[in-house]
């Protein structure tokens, strides 16, 4: 009785890491492939953006480190207020932010270097590390640091999980539908990279990892986004002269929200829910 109780999970065991490396492989071949055979046409930038308002005082070299001062410290401020506690969660925080940031930043060098996207010197300081200003380089930590503490808080104080019965089919469904748009834009190296990697993530969130918190993210970054967009319509030009962040008009889906391609925002979910999935895990 027992061997035939125990043959399903004995072969359920030899199952599961195939169907592991399938979901994380395919999609970084894919996206392998294409980074190796797509080339990128140089120089090709698009400074004319739709304009949200015109903010003469981000005409400067210090615009893109203002960004930060805006996102980081009233956030950190705010860390030790007697209810989330935030500060008590930079231990498993931090690492996260390392991890998942360093990835991003490896993407972000290859991108800039092969002219899918680039800076405009008119806002930065103009100091550069492999490629990116050091903004650019803070981008990483400022960002997930101050979209986590939205997820922290929205957990505190909505205690009910809005989302919960939508998850189970919306996690699938966004799989899907993201890894869909990655093979129909074939050829814009922006938008496959970004919607394989990240429709592959979300696959191999929902069969392999608990998704008691899944619901909760998509709720904190839906709540995120107004912030998001704020930030990142600022480097995209939606406030002033001219871009911080030009792109490659070749490379990216051409869907604009306000200044900010809509391929950020799937980028930016990536960056949010990878650092969230490292946070809960060792939290």
């Amino acid at each position: 009785m027992d061997s035939v109780v125990s043959q399903p999970s004995r072969v359920q065991a030899r199952v599961r890491p195939v169907l592991q490396a399938i979901v994380v492989l395919v999609p970084l071949l894919l996206v392998g492939w294409q980074w190796a055979t797509d080339p990128v046409l140089p120089d090709n930038y698009l400074m004319q953006v739709p304009e949200v308002t015109r903010l003469p005082w981000l005409e400067t070299k210090w615009a893109y480190f203002g960004l930060h001062i805006f996102t980081f410290v009233p956030v950190f401020l705010l860390s030790f207020d007697k209810n989330v506690h935030y500060y008590r969660k930079w231990k498993p925080l931090l690492p996260a932010i390392a991890i998942v940031g360093g990835l991003f930043i490896a993407w972000d060098v290859f991108f800039t270097a092969q002219g899918v996207w680039n800076f405009n010197e008119r806002y930065f300081a103009n100091i550069r590390f492999l490629h990116l200003p050091v903004e650019e380089w803070l981008f990483f930590f400022t960002v997930p640091f101050a979209c986590v503490f939205i997820y922290e808080c929205l957990n505190f104080y909505i205690k009910k999980d809005l989302l919960a019965r939508a998850e189970p089919w919306l996690t699938p469904l966004m799989g899907f539908g993201f890894l869909l748009t990655g093979l129909l834009y074939w050829g814009h190296l922006y938008t496959t990279t970004t919607f394989l990697l990240t429709g592959g993530f979300i696959l191999y969130h929902w069969l392999f990892l608990k998704g008691t918190y899944r619901s909760r993210f998509y709720l904190s970054y839906l709540v995120a986004l107004i912030p998001f967009l704020i930030v990142n319509g600022v480097l995209t030009g939606g406030y002033t002269e001219q871009p911080v962040v030009i792109y490659n008009p070749e490379e990216y889906l051409g869907i604009r929200i306000t200044s900010v391609p809509l391929d950020d925002s799937v980028y930016g979910f990536l960056l949010m829910f990878g650092v969230v999935t490292l946070f809960e895990r060792w939290r």
